[in-house]
């Protein structure tokens, strides 16, 4: 947790005005008159004369929290879309197949087959990317798992991202970790 923030000068204005209009819910207790000795005996208590109303406060709206970063890979498609695929009931309308390429051609090939599955009308792409393993972000394909790795940022960058509505891990039957689901959203025409 953080430290408390402290009061600006126009809240701390605010509150006192705000505690001088408040009674106490349990005033301080006088003390009982037998234990007071006629030259201790507390002075009798002043009331305090009520300010006249003050302006009311004007109220800050509270600011609208950050929006919430959208991950690519989830919320984005309904449960019977998320259930068919964990089940692998889903059939993907196209395959594309990025082994044995170089990250250059594999750029090359992901972003000519999503375009070629968009003109095709596919809604799912099967795309087979091989299992992911740790990468170096400067790895110029080298390493297995390269392309794995930059999959996901080479969508979200592409001009194809806005009809892309989500990636998912695919099921065992169709590659398990060694692939994934790419769901179009349906073209409006």
């Amino acid at each position: 947790m953080s430290a408390p923030r402290g009061l600006s000068e126009d809240e701390a204005e605010a509150w006192e005005k705000v505690a001088a209009t408040v009674d106490r819910l349990h005033p301080a207790k006088a003390p009982s008159p037998m234990r007071l000795s006629k030259a201790a005996a507390p002075p009798k208590p002043q009331p305090q004369p009520r300010k006249a109303a003050a302006k009311p406060v004007r109220q800050v709206p509270a600011p609208k929290p950050a929006p919430k970063q959208i991950d690519a890979t989830r919320n984005t498609l309904d449960a019977g879309w998320d259930k068919r695929m964990r089940s692998g009931a889903v059939q993907p309308d196209f395959t594309l197949d990025l082994h044995g390429h170089g990250l250059d051609a594999a750029y090359n090939r992901l972003m000519s087959g999503v375009a070629q599955a968009r003109a095709m009308g596919a809604r799912t792409i099967l795309l087979v990317t091989g299992k992911p393993r740790p990468v170096d972000p400067a790895d110029r394909g080298h390493k297995r798992g390269a392309i794995r790795a930059k999959v996901l940022d080479w969508l979200a960058a592409s001009s194809h991202h806005s009809a892309i509505v989500a990636v998912r891990r695919a099921h065992i039957r169709h590659g398990g970790d060694g692939a994934l689901y790419i769901v179009l959203r349906r073209e409006r025409g």
